[in-house]
Protein backbone atom coordinates (compact mmCIF):
# COMPACT_ATOMS: atom_id res chain seq x y z
CA UNK A 1 0.00 0.00 0.00
CA UNK A 2 1.08 3.45 -0.72
CA UNK A 3 2.33 6.19 1.33
CA UNK A 4 -1.46 8.14 0.76
CA UNK A 5 -2.68 4.87 1.63
CA UNK A 6 -1.24 4.53 4.91
CA UNK A 7 -1.89 7.71 6.56
CA UNK A 8 -5.03 6.95 5.12
CA UNK A 9 -5.05 3.89 7.52
CA UNK A 10 -4.04 6.14 10.46
CA UNK A 11 -6.30 8.48 10.52
CA UNK A 12 -9.28 6.02 10.18
CA UNK A 13 -7.45 4.02 12.54
CA UNK A 14 -7.04 6.65 15.52
CA UNK A 15 -10.29 7.66 15.66
CA UNK A 16 -11.51 3.88 15.70
CA UNK A 17 -8.69 3.26 18.81
CA UNK A 18 -10.34 6.45 20.08
CA UNK A 19 -13.67 4.83 19.92
CA UNK A 20 -13.15 1.55 21.07
CA UNK A 21 -11.69 2.64 24.37
CA UNK A 22 -14.33 4.97 25.06
CA UNK A 23 -15.64 3.82 29.02
CA UNK A 24 -19.07 3.12 28.58
CA UNK A 25 -19.81 -0.30 29.08
CA UNK A 26 -21.45 0.00 32.37
CA UNK A 27 -24.47 0.94 30.58
CA UNK A 28 -25.78 -2.05 29.32
CA UNK A 29 -29.31 -0.13 27.00
CA UNK A 30 -25.63 2.07 25.06
CA UNK A 31 -23.46 -1.49 25.00
CA UNK A 32 -26.64 -3.29 23.25
CA UNK A 33 -27.33 -0.28 20.56
CA UNK A 34 -23.75 0.30 19.99
CA UNK A 35 -23.59 -3.91 18.78
CA UNK A 36 -26.69 -3.29 17.12
CA UNK A 37 -24.95 -0.54 14.76
CA UNK A 38 -21.85 -3.09 14.43
CA UNK A 39 -24.63 -5.72 13.09
CA UNK A 40 -26.40 -3.48 10.41
CA UNK A 41 -22.70 -2.32 9.13
CA UNK A 42 -21.88 -4.04 5.52
CA UNK A 43 -19.32 -6.10 7.10
CA UNK A 44 -21.81 -8.50 8.65
CA UNK A 45 -22.39 -12.03 6.89
CA UNK A 46 -25.07 -14.23 8.23
CA UNK A 47 -26.13 -17.49 6.72
CA UNK A 48 -28.75 -17.99 9.13
CA UNK A 49 -26.97 -20.46 11.18
CA UNK A 50 -23.32 -18.35 12.06
CA UNK A 51 -22.43 -14.77 11.78
CA UNK A 52 -19.50 -13.51 10.80
CA UNK A 53 -18.06 -9.68 11.83
CA UNK A 54 -14.53 -9.31 9.39
CA UNK A 55 -12.33 -6.46 10.15
CA UNK A 56 -8.73 -5.33 9.59
CA UNK A 57 -8.69 -2.74 12.43
CA UNK A 58 -7.70 -4.55 16.19
CA UNK A 59 -9.31 -1.83 17.91
CA UNK A 60 -12.13 -2.90 16.40
CA UNK A 61 -12.21 -6.58 17.25
CA UNK A 62 -11.42 -5.87 20.72
CA UNK A 63 -14.40 -3.55 20.95
CA UNK A 64 -16.53 -5.77 19.20
CA UNK A 65 -15.35 -8.91 21.86
CA UNK A 66 -15.83 -6.28 24.72
CA UNK A 67 -19.27 -5.53 23.73
CA UNK A 68 -20.27 -9.49 23.12
CA UNK A 69 -19.69 -10.43 26.38
CA UNK A 70 -20.98 -7.02 28.00
CA UNK A 71 -24.20 -8.25 26.43
CA UNK A 72 -23.69 -11.93 28.26
CA UNK A 73 -22.50 -13.45 24.79
CA UNK A 74 -19.50 -15.53 25.48
CA UNK A 75 -19.69 -18.12 22.96
CA UNK A 76 -17.98 -16.54 20.10
CA UNK A 77 -14.78 -17.38 18.32
CA UNK A 78 -11.88 -15.10 17.09
CA UNK A 79 -9.50 -16.20 14.26
CA UNK A 80 -6.96 -14.29 12.15
CA UNK A 81 -6.80 -14.88 7.89
CA UNK A 82 -3.99 -12.57 6.97
CA UNK A 83 -4.79 -9.06 8.00
CA UNK A 84 -8.15 -9.75 8.64
CA UNK A 85 -9.77 -10.75 12.09
CA UNK A 86 -12.71 -12.66 12.08
CA UNK A 87 -15.35 -13.21 15.04
CA UNK A 88 -17.65 -15.59 14.60
CA UNK A 89 -20.92 -16.04 17.28
CA UNK A 90 -24.53 -18.32 16.63
CA UNK A 91 -27.18 -17.19 14.49
CA UNK A 92 -29.36 -17.45 17.97
CA UNK A 93 -27.42 -14.62 19.89
CA UNK A 94 -27.18 -12.12 17.08
CA UNK A 95 -31.05 -12.72 16.39
CA UNK A 96 -31.55 -11.76 19.87
CA UNK A 97 -30.16 -8.21 19.28
CA UNK A 98 -31.24 -7.60 15.75
CA UNK A 99 -34.87 -8.43 16.67
CA UNK A 100 -35.14 -7.87 20.33
CA UNK A 101 -34.75 -4.01 19.66
CA UNK A 102 -37.30 -1.60 18.81
CA UNK A 103 -36.91 1.74 17.66
CA UNK A 104 -36.63 3.39 20.56
CA UNK A 105 -33.32 4.50 19.39
CA UNK A 106 -33.93 6.33 16.79
CA UNK A 107 -35.76 8.75 19.49
CA UNK A 108 -32.91 8.70 22.12
CA UNK A 109 -30.05 10.67 21.81
CA UNK A 110 -27.64 8.46 24.22
CA UNK A 111 -28.65 5.81 22.24
CA UNK A 112 -28.57 6.76 19.06
CA UNK A 113 -25.43 8.19 19.24
CA UNK A 114 -23.87 4.36 20.37
CA UNK A 115 -26.01 2.94 17.35
CA UNK A 116 -24.29 5.24 14.76
CA UNK A 117 -20.74 4.82 16.73
CA UNK A 118 -20.95 0.88 16.38
CA UNK A 119 -21.84 1.53 12.44
CA UNK A 120 -18.74 3.73 11.98
CA UNK A 121 -16.56 1.32 13.88
CA UNK A 122 -18.64 -1.94 11.67
CA UNK A 123 -18.02 -0.26 8.08
CA UNK A 124 -17.02 3.60 8.17
CA UNK A 125 -13.87 4.97 6.84
CA UNK A 126 -12.31 8.71 6.54
CA UNK A 127 -9.66 9.52 4.39
CA UNK A 128 -6.79 11.07 5.53
CA UNK A 129 -7.94 14.98 5.45
CA UNK A 130 -4.58 16.30 4.62
CA UNK A 131 -5.81 14.94 0.95
CA UNK A 132 -9.55 15.75 1.24
CA UNK A 133 -12.50 15.22 3.32
CA UNK A 134 -14.49 12.20 2.67
CA UNK A 135 -16.39 9.88 5.52
CA UNK A 136 -18.65 7.17 4.43
CA UNK A 137 -20.02 4.19 5.87
CA UNK A 138 -21.31 1.04 4.07
CA UNK A 139 -24.40 -1.05 4.53
CA UNK A 140 -25.61 -4.25 3.41
CA UNK A 141 -28.79 -2.58 1.57
CA UNK A 142 -30.75 0.92 1.32
CA UNK A 143 -33.61 -0.27 4.02
CA UNK A 144 -32.18 1.89 7.27
CA UNK A 145 -30.47 4.59 5.01
CA UNK A 146 -32.69 7.19 4.52
CA UNK A 147 -34.34 6.52 8.47
CA UNK A 148 -30.18 6.77 9.71
CA UNK A 149 -29.55 10.08 7.48
CA UNK A 150 -32.75 11.86 8.40
CA UNK A 151 -32.32 11.13 11.80
CA UNK A 152 -28.51 12.64 11.74
CA UNK A 153 -30.50 15.76 9.69
CA UNK A 154 -32.20 16.16 13.27
CA UNK A 155 -29.23 16.18 15.58
CA UNK A 156 -27.73 18.94 12.76
CA UNK A 157 -25.34 16.78 10.84
CA UNK A 158 -25.93 16.76 7.24
CA UNK A 159 -25.07 13.35 5.49
CA UNK A 160 -25.90 12.50 2.10
CA UNK A 161 -26.37 8.86 1.22
CA UNK A 162 -26.03 6.83 -2.20
CA UNK A 163 -26.23 3.24 -3.25
CA UNK A 164 -25.68 0.86 0.14
CA UNK A 165 -23.34 3.76 1.84
CA UNK A 166 -23.59 6.85 4.00
CA UNK A 167 -21.52 9.76 3.18
CA UNK A 168 -20.34 13.30 4.29
CA UNK A 169 -17.44 15.51 2.26
CA UNK A 170 -18.03 18.91 3.97
CA UNK A 171 -14.92 19.30 6.70
CA UNK A 172 -17.35 21.01 9.29
CA UNK A 173 -20.06 18.11 8.73
CA UNK A 174 -17.65 15.33 9.94
CA UNK A 175 -16.16 17.26 12.43
CA UNK A 176 -19.96 17.07 13.91
CA UNK A 177 -20.42 13.52 12.81
CA UNK A 178 -16.90 12.54 14.87
CA UNK A 179 -18.19 14.87 17.82
CA UNK A 180 -21.48 13.30 17.88
CA UNK A 181 -19.98 9.58 18.08
CA UNK A 182 -17.62 10.82 21.01
CA UNK A 183 -14.37 10.74 19.24
CA UNK A 184 -13.42 14.35 20.95
CA UNK A 185 -9.52 13.81 20.63
CA UNK A 186 -10.09 12.97 17.10
CA UNK A 187 -12.23 16.17 16.34
CA UNK A 188 -9.07 18.36 17.42
CA UNK A 189 -6.66 16.41 14.84
CA UNK A 190 -8.95 16.94 12.36
CA UNK A 191 -9.80 20.37 13.07
CA UNK A 192 -5.92 21.14 13.25
CA UNK A 193 -5.46 20.22 9.84
CA UNK A 194 -8.55 21.39 8.50
CA UNK A 195 -7.06 24.98 9.83
CA UNK A 196 -3.88 24.42 8.60
CA UNK A 197 -5.57 22.94 4.94
CA UNK A 198 -7.39 26.53 5.03
CA UNK A 199 -4.30 28.57 6.36
CA UNK A 200 -2.04 26.99 2.89
CA UNK A 201 -5.15 27.70 0.62
CA UNK A 202 -5.21 31.07 1.71
CA UNK A 203 -1.52 31.50 0.84
CA UNK A 204 -1.26 29.75 -2.03
CA UNK A 205 -4.41 31.81 -3.31
CA UNK A 206 -2.40 34.73 -2.55
CA UNK A 207 0.86 33.94 -3.93
CA UNK A 208 -1.22 33.39 -7.23
CA UNK A 209 -2.98 36.45 -6.86
CA UNK A 210 0.28 38.72 -6.65
CA UNK A 211 2.09 36.65 -9.59
CA UNK A 212 -1.06 37.47 -11.81
CA UNK A 213 -0.82 41.29 -10.96
CA UNK A 214 2.79 41.29 -11.46
CA UNK A 215 2.45 39.56 -14.53
CA UNK A 216 0.03 42.13 -15.41
CA UNK A 217 2.31 44.72 -14.88
CA UNK A 218 5.55 43.57 -16.88
CA UNK A 219 3.31 42.77 -19.66
CA UNK A 220 1.92 45.86 -19.59
CA UNK A 221 5.66 47.53 -18.85
CA UNK A 222 7.17 45.38 -22.06
CA UNK A 223 4.29 47.10 -24.35
CA UNK A 224 4.94 50.90 -22.86
CA UNK A 225 9.11 50.13 -23.54
CA UNK A 226 8.90 48.57 -26.94
CA UNK A 227 6.12 51.70 -27.90
CA UNK A 228 8.86 53.88 -26.37
CA UNK A 229 11.77 52.39 -28.37
CA UNK A 230 9.78 52.79 -31.35
CA UNK A 231 9.10 56.60 -31.03
CA UNK A 232 12.63 57.21 -30.52
CA UNK A 233 13.73 55.40 -33.47
CA UNK A 234 11.56 56.72 -36.26
CA UNK A 235 11.98 60.64 -34.51
CA UNK A 236 8.76 61.23 -33.24
CA UNK A 237 10.01 61.25 -30.01
CA UNK A 238 11.08 64.53 -29.83
CA UNK A 239 7.89 65.51 -31.16
CA UNK A 240 6.01 64.38 -28.05
CA UNK A 241 4.36 66.74 -25.33
CA UNK A 242 7.57 67.50 -22.57
CA UNK A 243 5.27 65.95 -20.02
CA UNK A 244 4.77 62.38 -21.90
CA UNK A 245 9.07 62.41 -22.73
CA UNK A 246 9.43 62.96 -18.78
CA UNK A 247 7.06 59.88 -18.49
CA UNK A 248 8.44 57.93 -21.28
CA UNK A 249 12.47 58.17 -19.81
CA UNK A 250 11.30 57.33 -16.57
CA UNK A 251 9.76 53.67 -17.91
CA UNK A 252 12.80 52.96 -19.42
CA UNK A 253 14.80 53.70 -16.54
CA UNK A 254 12.24 51.81 -14.12
CA UNK A 255 10.89 48.83 -16.22
CA UNK A 256 9.39 47.03 -12.79
CA UNK A 257 7.72 49.99 -11.68
CA UNK A 258 3.72 50.11 -11.00
CA UNK A 259 2.09 53.14 -12.84
CA UNK A 260 1.48 54.42 -8.94
CA UNK A 261 5.46 54.77 -8.16
CA UNK A 262 5.82 56.04 -11.77
CA UNK A 263 3.20 58.81 -11.30
CA UNK A 264 4.87 59.64 -7.71
CA UNK A 265 8.51 60.12 -9.55
CA UNK A 266 7.32 62.90 -11.91
CA UNK A 267 8.47 66.57 -11.13
CA UNK A 268 5.21 67.38 -11.25
CA UNK A 269 3.48 63.91 -9.01
CA UNK A 270 0.27 62.49 -10.48
CA UNK A 271 -2.05 59.34 -9.79
CA UNK A 272 -2.55 56.28 -11.40
CA UNK A 273 -5.26 57.33 -13.65
CA UNK A 274 -3.62 60.03 -14.86
CA UNK A 275 -0.14 58.12 -15.43
CA UNK A 276 -1.99 55.63 -17.14
CA UNK A 277 -3.89 58.42 -19.85
CA UNK A 278 0.25 59.43 -20.69
CA UNK A 279 0.84 56.20 -21.09
CA UNK A 280 -2.27 55.26 -23.16
CA UNK A 281 -1.38 58.37 -25.76
CA UNK A 282 2.54 57.27 -25.63
CA UNK A 283 0.77 54.05 -27.23
CA UNK A 284 -1.14 55.50 -29.59
CA UNK A 285 1.43 57.59 -31.29
CA UNK A 286 3.49 54.96 -31.31
CA UNK A 287 1.10 53.16 -33.92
Amino acid sequence: MGHKGEKYMSFSSEIKKELSELNNLGKKEEVKYELLGYFFSDNILNDEKKVKFSTESEYNINRFSKLLRNMSIDDFNIEIQGKIYIITLEYSQYKNIVYGNNDEFLKKEELFKSFIRGLFLGSGSINNPNNNYHLEIKMPDNKWINIIVGNLKNYGINVKSMDKSIYIKDGEEISKFLAFIGAGKSVLDFEEIRVQRHMNNKVNRLVNCQTANLNKVLNASVEQINAIKRLKENGNFNKMDKSLQELAELRLEHPDSSLVELGAMLKKPIGKSGVNYRMKRIIELAK
